[in-house]
């Protein structure tokens, strides 16, 4: 699978990408392009540019000099960032704590990525942090928590592993159109009532964001009707809440 660039309307990029586990099995990975009212543009999360989407992404950004932040939204995603950083060198990188820790080499921003001092910088993004559930779980195997990032005007809601859907077209009728996190039960945090408020607060964000284009990380680009992804969010979220509330 090589990378593509899918143009989801209204300056909105979604980058689809490669990410081998042990060099050897894809599971994909992803970055999305956003261009502000000011005329420049800022990446969620980062992903090493090669070939033709490369060439369209400095075509779109002046070379990259229009490049003005990269927001890296997911704490475990941090394989690309050092590369993002030489690629864009006059962009401010926002991150997590576990960011600037794991890649000490980037000139991280001292403003979290998770902060409402960045979510007030880019109004033309809505953010969410996943509740109920560590952003930062000690288990470095666990990344259920994120930083969802919900782009209005074109409808398209970037999410790293909260949120998911099938690994491959050819699951898609065999399974539902969007999954929860598999480690989100272990995510839980130590505290009563943790599962309900995951559940509440992802019953919001069904509720609340109209997604037409879903961009999760390790599956692909899945293109939704109006309601539909409510209606496939609400399923995966009633499904799984009896055993999450009684964790």
């Amino acid at each position: 699978m090589s990378d593509e660039i899918h143009n989801l309307g209204a300056g909105f990029w979604n980058i689809r990408g490669e990410f081998r586990i042990g060099g050897v099995i894809n599971i994909g990975t992803q970055c999305s392009l956003v261009k502000l009212e000011s005329g420049k543009f800022i990446f969620l999360d980062s992903y090493k540019l090669t070939g033709e989407v490369r060439d369209k992404v400095m075509a779109l950004t002046n070379n990259g000099q229009d490049v003005e932040a990269v927001l890296n939204v997911h704490p475990f995603h941090t394989v690309h960032c050092a590369q993002m950083a030489q690629d864009f060198p006059q962009a401010i990188f926002y991150g997590s704590r576990r960011h600037a820790k794991h890649v000490p080499e980037v000139d991280w921003s001292e403003d979290l990525v998770e902060s409402d001092v960045v979510a007030k910088r880019y109004p033309e993004l809505e953010f969410s942090m996943s509740q109920g559930i560590d952003y930062i779980h000690a288990n470095e195997m666990i990344h259920a928590g994120s930083l969802l990032a919900y782009h209005p005007a074109s409808k398209s809601l970037h999410v790293d592993d909260t949120f998911m859907s099938p690994p491959s077209k050819l699951l898609e009728k065999m399974l539902p159109e969007v999954m929860l996190h598999p480690t989100t039960k272990k995510a839980l945090k130590d505290e009563p009532n943790a599962g309900k408020e995951y559940c509440d607060w992802a019953t919001q964000i069904a509720h609340d964001w109209d997604v037409r284009h879903f961009c999760a990380a390790h599956s692909y680009l899945v293109k939704f009707k109006q309601g539909e992804f409510e209606k496939a969010l609400l399923k995966a979220i009633n499904k799984a809440r009896p055993k999450l509330e009684s964790a």
